[in-house]
């Protein structure tokens, strides 16, 4: 069992890393890609380099630098995160390869929200429209339920899902279905949301869908998502935490854009330097 697990790779989680890993702790770090710096192509703003560089460029330099130091990195996706509340200080990390196990967790995925953008979508989120299945699925029990999304991700959420209903239909948005479902599947791209009070009809270009609620799950889950599975406490779309950079649910830590304040690379750092010594400090009193 690794003393943390360190889900994602940007600024906040590698910095993370690399102060947890010179304390001497077994550290895991999970990242799937580059996250939204690398789509980012000019940074002049951050301290320490003469010439403008890349989003992409400086995330695989703080990386380099914590495989240096030792910090142990696998690059896959996670998919679900459990917390053995009753089993003493355990953590299950899930990817789409492999599981593992730490006494605490640190989420440092960004803040990225999928957005359908289309008509109705802000209108109706928190109004039949959800993202997490686990938090709201039972409302919606033998209900018509709509679940958008093309991946592993959705997947999971799919498999959550279909123990309170079988009238279950997949949207992909035009997109390619990569996983098997055995559900219905419409691959037209949806185009406005209606409903009156609530949800009530998912409109694609080639058709109109009765729905009861819409869960979103496109691409893979943020550390919202994984927050709110596990009953995390979220304000305004930031997951809150305490001066030590833990949330409401103990060994669970969180730092980087996912809590909010300043979205810049030097504040991200920041967080992630601050709660790798609370988390040292928690680690060893446990």
């Amino acid at each position: 069992m690794r003393d943390v697990i360190v889900i994602g790779g940007g600024p906040a989680g590698a910095s993370a890393a690399i102060y947890l890993q010179r304390s001497k702790l077994d550290v895991l770090l999970i990242m799937k890609d580059h996250g939204t710096l690398e789509k980012t192509g000019h940074i002049d703003n951050y301290w320490g380099f003469e010439s403008t560089m890349d989003g992409k460029e400086l995330v695989e330099k703080g990386l380099l630098q914590a495989k240096r130091l030792g910090v142990t990195i696998v690059e896959e996706e996670v998919l679900d995160i459990e917390n053995d509340m009753f089993g003493g200080h355990k953590f299950t990390v899930k990817t789409d390869k492999e599981s593992y196990e730490g006494k605490t967790v640190l989420l440092a995925t960004g803040q990225s929200k999928p957005n359908l953008r289309v008509k109705g979508f802000k209108e109706f989120t928190g109004k039949g429209i959800s993202f997490c299945a686990i938090c709201d699925g039972f409302i919606y029990r033998n209900k018509k339920i709509g679940v958008v999304g093309n991946k592993k991700f959705m997947s999971e959420e799919l498999d959550t899902l279909s123990n309170f209903t079988d009238d279950i239909k997949v949207f992909t948005n035009a997109n390619e279905l990569t996983v098997d479902v055995d559900k219905e599947v419409v691959t037209d791209k949806i185009t406005e949301i209606q409903g009156d009070e609530v949800v009530k009809k998912v409109i694609t270009e080639n058709g109109e869908h009765e729905v009861d609620a819409l869960f979103i799950a496109m691409g893979t889950p943020s550390a919202n998502d994984f927050a709110l599975r596990m009953g995390a406490m979220i304000d305004k779309n930031n997951i809150v935490v305490d001066d030590k950079f833990m949330t409401n649910i103990p060994g669970l830590f969180a730092a980087g854009d996912c809590v909010g304040g300043l979205l810049q690379i030097a504040k991200a750092v920041s967080d992630g330097a601050h709660a790798a010594l609370s988390l040292n400090k928690y680690v060893r009193a446990l």
